[in-house]
């Protein structure tokens, strides 16, 4: 005895992959399909629809195979409202919770599509009754308290994953992002830089997320001209990216390492602890910029610029900064409010912050991850980040040709 499902899926679902990869959950989850219609979009702007019947052997099989199937944009035929309920306590969910994706989402309510607010992958999906009218959105297992109205189950949730646009030639094409030395650095900072304009021309937020090796290796001033000349609006980065560059200013060094000379001057190893030293002593980075205490690199024209940053703290710093965020929830917070306010995001040399932030955007939001290490960009696709493009390259070298391009002629 098998038990049956129907669902649709409806877009460019062909030249997206949609299709193809629902049709292969079915089959790898040990179910069967039937397709009962199928219309194909006959021109570029024409959209296909499918209906599927889905059979599985145990109603559980079944369950898990549309739960894979609604990640990928698969809705369930003749919807019903979502099931809601209370959470038992606080920092505690329901059995059966519906687990979220970072694509745009819908959920039926009182008979209404509501859409999701602030899409975030790894979530809970809450409903708040509380208002004029109601709301759908995500939180994090941590932030539930006792009460919320929380989403369980498959039913009366729309997923719409991000589809590859009609017009082809952008490297921005959502859902084409991949990783590749192979590509033109050229002509992709220039897509870059372009976009980084539209974002200012539309009163946009770009945020950089920096790795220490942007110090290491010589893209300090770069970045620093991007934060004053405004195009950049926010900054994430660890303990340690920060430390480097304050040190940068303060002995010429990052890490004990001359970044003009490459030599190791004495007692070099230990200019980051004095850095961490010296800006406690001023009480934090922006009282250090104000006494004259530091006078170039990426943190002072941050508080300069008025650019707002966060700076979450690791098991492994030194120190910390005053300005650290040492409380992990507390960090994840503030990553959290940056992401959800930018429409770009730039990810510099920085595996664990890349995952970080990455993390917390919805799939709309367009990244660009920069790393000499393809394993770096090929992890936080593989997180779930598909809206990213990823470039194998040296930040050096990548920072001074992006500011070059955005700042000659200015």
């Amino acid at each position: 005895m098998t038990v049956a499902r129907t669902v649709e899926l409806e877009g460019h679902i062909i030249d997206s992959g949609m299709m193809a990869r629902c049709f292969g959950v079915v089959m790898d989850m040990g179910g069967e399909f039937e397709v009962e219609e199928f219309e194909v979009g006959r021109h570029k702007h024409a959209e296909t629809y499918c209906r599927m019947m889905v059979t599985a052997d145990t109603e559980a099989e079944l369950r898990a195979i549309i739960h894979e199937l609604n990640q990928n944009g698969a809705t369930v035929a003749d919807p019903r409202d979502a099931t809601l309920e209370a959470a038992p306590d606080d920092q505690v969910v329901p059995i059966d919770f519906y687990s979220t994706t970072n694509h745009p989402t819908f959920v039926r309510v009182d008979g209404e599509w509501i859409p999701v607010e602030d899409c975030e992958m790894d979530c809970a999906l809450v409903v708040d009754r509380s208002g004029d009218t109601i709301a759908v959105g995500t939180k994090v297992l941590n932030a539930i308290e006792e009460g919320d109205l929380v989403v369980t189950g498959e039913t009366g949730i729309r997923v719409e994953p991000p589809e590859r646009p009609r017009n082809g030639g952008s490297s921005f094409g959502f859902m084409q992002g991949g990783v590749s030395s192979e590509r033109p650095s050229a002509s992709l900072i220039a897509e870059i830089a372009d976009e980084m304009r539209s974002v200012r021309e539309n009163d946009g937020s770009v945020l950089v997320v920096c790795g220490p090796a942007i110090i290491h290796a010589g893209g300090r001033d770069a970045l620093a001209d991007l934060v004053r000349a405004g195009y950049i609006d926010s900054l994430s980065a660890g303990n340690g990216f920060a430390v480097h560059d304050l040190e940068r200013d303060l002995y010429g060094t990052s890490l004990g390492v001359d970044t003009e000379t490459l030599e190791h001057p004495r007692k070099g190893h230990k200019h980051h602890i004095y850095t961490i030293s010296e800006i406690g002593r001023a009480g934090g980075i922006e009282a250090a910029v104000e006494n004259g205490t530091i006078e170039s690199g990426v943190m002072y024209e941050c508080v300069t610029n008025d650019v707002p940053f966060v700076l979450a703290g690791s098991i492994r710093d030194d120190g910390p900064l005053p300005d650290t965020i040492t409380d992990a929830i507390e960090a994840q917070n503030a990553i959290r409010e940056q992401a959800h306010e930018a429409d770009l995001v730039l990810m510099l040399s920085t595996l664990l912050h890349s995952v970080a932030v990455g993390n917390c955007l919805p799939s709309t939001t367009k990244t660009v991850c920069v790393d000499i290490n393809p394993a770096t960009v090929t992890q936080l696709l593989d997180r779930g980040s598909a809206q990213a493009i990823g470039m194998v390259t040296d930040i050096g070298t990548f920072l001074p040709m992006l500011s070059e391009e955005l700042l000659d002629g200015e």
